[in-house]
């Protein structure tokens, strides 16, 4: 008689919406901290560690109910559901942010990349304006990507954690 097997799915919507649920805390602290335009890489260091943590506690999960036994498939599908989940939470997130919270933060975002580039001189006058007006108006083209980019991320960190954790049931 077989027992019942783990659904990689489960585990991607519980895990998808915990690193989502952490992802907006961030967010939300960065919002009240009025560093939520800002540019810093430590900021984006900070969710890719949160991601990896997350991506890695919810595939070993997944292996421990699974009696120890783990694929590559299954990490990637995990890694990958894990992310897209998380990405759907802190896309809603932004869309609240910068239409009810801070209508402007389109125009802060512009203008915090207009200062970084002007800052770093290495483009003209006329390339920091088109990329400063081109930021305010395809503002909506960053949700596809981030959609994009935590798909591309978990897809990678479930190929490592798969690795790692990786054991396959005997052949019988």
């Amino acid at each position: 008689m077989e027992e019942n097997q783990p659904k990689t799915g489960t585990f991607s919507l519980n895990y998808g919406l915990i690193l989502g649920g952490l992802s907006v805390a961030f967010g939300v602290m960065l919002f009240l901290q009025d560093a939520h335009t800002s540019q810093s890489s430590a900021n984006q260091i900070i969710g890719i560690v949160m991601m990896a943590a997350v991506v890695f506690w919810g595939i070993y999960s997944f292996k421990k109910a699974n009696q120890g036994y783990l694929t590559i498939g299954e990490a990637l599908k995990l890694g990958t559901g894990i992310a897209l989940i998380s990405a759907i939470v802190y896309i809603v997130y932004l869309l609240i942010l910068s239409n009810l919270l801070d209508p402007d933060f389109a125009l802060k975002v512009a203008e915090a990349q207009k200062a970084a580039a002007e800052e770093a001189g290495t483009a003209s006058p006329e390339q920091i304006q088109q990329q400063y007006d081109g930021t305010i108006n395809y503002f909506w083209i960053t949700y596809p990507i981030i959609l994009i980019f935590n798909i591309v991320i978990g897809l990678v960190l479930g190929l490592i954690s798969g690795l790692i954790l990786k054991k396959s049931k005997p052949a019988y």
